[in-house]
């Protein structure tokens, strides 16, 4: 049975079956950006889906997430309590690293998602899973985009990397290099693992985001690869299940610096 929609939530099911969150949104107006971003009526059940959420993320992620993603939770200082004010998120991330934030219905057209972060502004749900959801959601939803995407927007050199992907992606024509571009994305920002001095540590929001991924992706049902761009773009994914390939980076300047070398080995920087 589908969950039914709320105000802010729209419904996981349509009359065929598929699921309408993984439907990419093509935009005919520009999003609300920073304080233009209204704040929901979110229903006490919807609030309740936050903050279990964040206990449970909170619980797994030290010894498993990347210092960088913890270092910007903390400096982000998400409410935990109640769904955060994307105007007020925004605003830290502005100060932090220029980025600011826009409210999107959902998941949008590649071309508009890619040509909002060639002007370092992130596109950022606002409603939120249901609880069948709490393990694993297909579609993305707002504890996705602010609690696993923004903390790493607040590091610096992976907030460059991020606004060079939508310029990148901006410049790109061929449809090859742009699936490959896509599968880069993937495997970084949505699936990335990073070597810290403590070890491996997940980046990637996709896994943060879900306690399940988190579990399984530095388990040994997962092969890890040295993060080679000609490589990784080759990888095709699957967004309906877990992952058993992950892309492994050395730091953050390295996978900058290789991201650079093949986006203009193909003309895109």
């Amino acid at each position: 049975m589908s969950t039914p929609p709320s105000a802010s939530r729209p419904a996981t099911t349509t009359p065929d079956g598929s699921d309408p969150r993984c439907i990419p949104h093509k935009l005919t107006a520009p999003l609300p950006v920073g304080a233009e971003c209204a704040y929901p009526a979110y229903t006490a059940d919807e609030q309740a889906v936050w903050r279990a959420l964040c206990v449970r993320m909170e619980e797994l992620l030290p010894g498993r997430a990347a210092d960088e993603f913890l270092t910007g939770l903390q400096a982000l200082q998400l409410d935990r309590d109640r769904v955060p004010v994307l105007a007020d998120v925004s605003r830290r991330l502005q100060r932090a690293t220029g980025w600011q934030i826009a409210r999107t219905p959902g998941l949008l057209d590649a071309h508009d998602f890619f040509g909002y972060l060639a002007q370092r502004i992130f596109p950022c749900t606002d409603y939120i899973r249901g609880r069948h959801e709490l393990d694993y959601t297909p579609a993305p939803d707002c504890f996705h985009d602010i609690f696993g995407h923004t903390p790493m927007i607040m590091h610096p050199r992976f907030a460059d990397f991020y606004q060079k992907i939508g310029q990148a992606a901006r410049a790109c024509q061929d449809p090859a290099v742009e699936e490959g571009l896509t599968r880069i994305y993937w495997f970084t920002v949505e699936f990335g693992l990073v070597r810290n001095p403590g070890g491996l540590r997940i980046f990637g929001n996709g896994i943060i985001s879900s306690s399940g991924e988190t579990l399984h992706s530095l388990s040994d049902q997962v092969e890890k690869r040295p993060f080679v761009p000609e490589k990784t773009a080759a990888q095709p994914y699957d967004i309906w299940h877990y992952q058993d390939v992950l892309w492994v980076v050395d730091s953050f300047d390295q996978l900058e610096a290789e991201f650079v070398r093949w986006a203009r080995s193909h003309r895109l920087l």
